[in-house]
């Protein structure tokens, strides 16, 4: 018996990847015109709002008298998308190009002085923060929206995995709680 999963237009297909334009945009910012570096800002903002759309569209079709329901799904993922997406990837690759230029500057190296090699380390930066940033993103939305809007109120809504909330405020929230307290009570 093969049981097959919903493909997330968004999500699973290379779609996913007009959600990266940012960091490339923030790559490239030491060798273009700012307004490239914006355009690719607004592709990722597109990708976000449609990813949210979409997301919007599935509540309803659902539920479609249910307005509470495709509210939660929306702004879940606005703010999921806005956070994983485009606001903390794009500040992340902004940083590390700056902190190469910074080292440029500093740097007798003829050879690391080229104008490529920010916008390169930036380019190589991208696959290893995806990963990271959507898990950090992920776990602090469980422990923060999801929670005050109340995990109950959110029941099959697409975008969201009720597992994912449950298991890691019972297996990473609440130990690191308790070990925290634990050690403010050592000193």
């Amino acid at each position: 018996m093969d049981i097959k999963k919903e493909v997330n237009l968004y999500r699973d297909t290379p779609i996913r990847y007009l959600g990266y334009a940012n960091e490339v945009g923030e790559a490239f910012r030491s060798i273009v015109p700012n307004s490239i570096v914006w355009f690719s800002y607004a592709i990722a903002s597109g990708y976000v709002l449609a990813d949210t759309i979409n997301n919007g569209l599935k509540a309803y079709q659902a539920t479609p008298k249910a307005t509470k329901n495709i509210v939660l799904s929306m702004s879940d993922t606005l703010l999921w998308q806005s956070f994983a997406s485009v606001i903390v990837p794009g500040f992340t690759i902004n940083r590390i190009c700056a902190v190469v230029q910074f080292i440029q500057k500093r740097s007798n190296n003829v050879s690391l002085k080229n104008k490529w090699v920010p916008t390169i380390i930036g380019l190589a930066s991208i696959p290893l923060i995806i990963h990271p940033i959507d898990n950090l993103v992920e776990e602090t939305m469980n422990v923060t929206y999801r929670r005050w809007i109340g995990s109950a109120q959110m029941t099959n809504l697409p975008g969201i995995d009720l597992r994912s909330i449950r298991f890691s405020y019972e297996t990473k929230i609440l130990p690191l709680m308790y070990s925290t307290k634990t050690l403010v009570q050592c000193y």
